[in-house]
């Protein structure tokens, strides 16, 4: 089923899904309603957007789960991710921005394939101090929430990786990492085995936060196709409201640039904000910032969309077999572009079901709605 997708610049829907699922420990289910608390939504709609807050999933908690300490509450984090993707479906298909405020980042496993319901190849900015690109495997911990990289590009637990019928949910070549710190061995060895990249704090720093942005947004072909930002505030630097602070991420100027740039984009299709924890913010300043972030990001988004307005970005046919993947050696910038649609138009995965099913005499092989 093809479905248009008319996008609206001020239109913002607001998901949570409050999980420590994927987690070492319980609090970070709390960090949807504690954003909410600090006036996320209102300092949103001071600054010109209509937010439409889709509330919240059922909790998913943080088990121990010593019977399986390689892959630690798998069922928890599939019934999270599985509760999440059809919302984001729906607030895709609404036009809206999805903002998705989450608890542990396995949740960008969902936002990615709620997005590529009606967009064919997403891509992906993965922001974090951490790579997560450990398996069951490599992990010294058990943590799936140290695996989300490797669940997204098809080489993590088998039960994520097959989450989306036609994996990988992201590829190689469509995913930058942004502001990573050291990695263990093993992590390093992945990324040079892979063509993912990875820019380092040390390396935004050194090239200046927008520049190494910019080169993030053109790395992933987001001028050719839609793509998703993944907000994991452990990469701010001295950032104590979350379970893992560090002092090698980025400063918070430096995320603070970096993310207006990734929000001036107009083939962003999705936001999802992760790892805070209201247990380790008693004061509630870490909530603060985190708000305070995003209202500088979406204020900036929404001004450059104003003063730039042109026809919504499309997203690729998913019907058919795409010429890249017949051929990747051979595929040019010309054959990686979106095949030419009406402006704000997608295409619902739905259409590769019926392609795949006999035509039948006289029927219509595609109906088209308007979102």
């Amino acid at each position: 089923m093809a479905a248009k997708i008319v996008r609206q610049a001020n239109k913002i829907a607001l998901l949570g899904s409050p999980t420590s699922a994927a987690a070492l420990s319980a609090g970070h289910e709390g960090a949807p309603a504690a954003l909410r608390a600090a006036g996320l939504a209102e300092r949103l709609r001071s600054i010109g957007y209509d937010v439409v807050d889709l509330g919240d999933d059922p909790p998913r908690l943080y088990q121990p789960d010593e019977e399986s300490p390689r892959a630690r509450n798998l069922a928890g984090v599939l019934r999270a991710i599985e509760t999440l993707k059809p919302r984001v479906e729906e607030a895709v298909k609404s036009g809206a921005l999805p903002l998705v405020l989450t608890g542990d980042g396995s949740i960008a496993l969902a936002t990615v394939a709620g997005a590529r319901r009606y967009f064919r190849h997403v891509s992906l900015i993965y922001m974090h101090r951490d790579a997560d690109l450990h398996t069951p495997a490599t992990t010294p911990t058990g943590s799936l929430d140290g695996m989300i990289v490797s669940h997204l590009t098809g080489r993590g637990a088998a039960e994520l990786v097959r989450f989306w019928a036609e994996p990988p949910l992201v590829r190689d070549p469509d995913l930058a990492l942004f502001g990573t710190g050291p990695m263990e061995p093993v992590e390093e060895e992945a990324l040079r085995r892979t063509p993912l990249r990875s820019y380092s704090a040390a390396e935004v720093r050194r090239k200046g936060a927008a520049v190494a942005a910019g080169e993030a947004v053109e790395r992933v072909h987001s001028n050719a196709r839609e793509f998703i930002l993944h907000f994991d505030v452990n990469v701010i630097a001295g950032f104590s409201a979350t379970d893992r602070p560090g002092s090698d991420g980025l400063r918070q100027d430096e995320v603070r640039e970096a993310l207006e740039v990734f929000a001036k984009q107009k083939s962003l299709a999705a936001i999802d904000v992760a790892a805070y924890n209201p247990t380790k913010d008693p004061d509630g300043s870490g909530a603060k910032l985190v708000v305070d972030l995003l209202e500088s990001m979406l204020k900036a988004r929404l001004e450059f969309l104003k003063s730039n307005e042109a026809p919504a970005s499309a997203a690729e046919p998913a019907t058919g077999t795409s010429r890249e993947a017949s051929h990747p050696a051979a595929a040019s910038a010309e054959e990686r572009a979106p095949v030419a649609v009406a402006p704000g138009e997608a295409w619902s995965s739905d259409a590769l079901e019926e392609a795949s099913e006999p035509a039948q005499a006289g029927g219509d092989p595609a109906s088209e709605t308007q979102a």
